[in-house]
């Protein structure tokens, strides 16, 4: 669990926080491209559909819980961090040491870049995918192989396996991928595990967890976990439990992978209002199902207008959609943009599709309608 400021360094011992600093490559993160997500967008009055957040919000018994935590802001976080890494742990049946939560799943991410990338190892990832590993691994030095997806969107296992080679690193897999929205087959990901080098880790990024829940090729690595101390799986609550803004995400993993990220965590990262919204969401089966099903609904009806409009989108297990334009992706965005939608970045090498996030039936109305007066020339049989 997360390290408060008054332990830290009790935690790590002197000669561990020593030579931590020592390998926190600060040169290399200096120089590196920021990474940019199309949040600098005005998003003043617009439909946003670029983001994948719930639209709905957190639900009732959450927002109460929010509320009531406001009045605590003038307190340090860390008296909450035993019970929310316990409530975590109590939620998936593991043991408390093997949770790790930060400031977003990105920050799982870069602490997993931290520890088990750097000069000489190398991140192996798909293409594309989500990009904040991509930043973290170029920000320590590390080398970094991206791997187009397979014909049907999904991870080529064994191209990236290939490329497992040298003194080590991370693979990365974004499970469903963002932004293709696809999945690749629990069975297919453990064959990889059983054929990696020793020297490799695996962190699968399960943002999109549970959207995926309906198909029979998916089950997650937390909740039919292998035996395996290189595997890390990481959660957020910015999704299913519309709390983007208040940044929480976690990762479990064995005690001793889960202690290496634990050590590169920022002190006192996680605010005391998000840990006490987390832990009423864990309770709230209810809301999580009306989610999904409100997600499920709103992206059946998505698929049925692109239908009518002979749009084919790639077949989605998450909380978005992407399909093919056959026009310039910056054009179209922009497009959108002017008609105050907001729709995903751009997703090289996919140059010519646009990701759009599921919002309300409303938010998907506008949608449609500034798709409709884009009259894009779409080819035959596609």
């Amino acid at each position: 669990m997360l390290s408060s400021r008054r332990n830290f360094f009790r935690t790590l011992g002197v000669g561990a926080a020593t030579t931590a600093a020592a390998h926190w490559p600060f040169a290399e993160f200096a120089r590196a491209t920021p990474f940019e997500p199309a949040r600098t967008q005005d998003a003043h009055g617009a439909v946003r559909l670029n983001s994948n957040e719930n639209p709905y919000g957190p639900p009732p018994q959450t927002m109460a819980v929010i509320r009531s935590a406001i009045a605590s802001a003038n307190r340090y976080p860390f008296m909450d961090y035993e019970p929310l890494g316990q409530k975590i742990a109590d939620f998936h049946h593991v043991k408390p040491e093997q949770v790790v939560f930060g400031c977003g799943s990105s920050e799982i991410l870069r602490v997993a870049a931290f520890a088990f990338l750097g000069p000489g190892k190398r991140l192996i990832q798909p293409s594309p995918t989500f990009e904040a590993m991509d930043h973290y691994a170029h920000g320590v030095g590390a080398e970094v192989i991206s791997v187009p997806l397979t014909k049907t969107f999904a991870h080529d296992l064994e191209a990236m396996l290939s490329h497992a080679d040298g003194s080590g690193g991370l693979i990365y897999i974004c499970n469903p991928n963002n932004p293709t929205a696809s999945l690749t087959p629990r069975q297919h990901l453990e064959t990889l595990i059983s054929k990696l080098p020793a020297s490799y880790y695996v962190l699968i990024d399960e943002a999109y967890h549970h959207f995926a829940g309906e198909s029979g090729m998916y089950k997650s690595f937390i909740d039919q976990p292998v035996p395996d101390e290189r595997v890390i799986v990481s959660r957020t609550f910015s999704k299913i439990y519309g709390m983007a803004g208040l940044r929480l995400g976690y990762s479990i993993a064995t005690p001793a992978t889960a202690k290496r990220l634990e050590t590169l965590l920022t002190s006192d990262g996680v605010n005391g209002i998000v840990s006490k919204a987390a832990m009423a969401a864990l309770d709230d089966s209810d809301s999580v199902r009306l989610f999904v099903k409100r997600n499920a609904d709103t992206r059946q009806e998505f698929f049925n207008q692109a239908t009518a409009r002979m749009v084919k989108p790639i077949d989605s297990h998450t909380n978005f959609v992407m399909m093919n334009t056959y026009h310039p992706a910056e054009e179209i965005i922009e497009k959108f943009h002017k008609q105050n939608v907001l729709i995903g970045r751009r997703f090289p090498p996919m140059d010519t599709y646009i990701r759009v996030s599921l919002g309300t039936p409303e938010e998907m109305k506008a949608f449609w309608q500034a798709w409709d007066t884009l009259h894009l020339d779409m080819p035959m049989g596609h």
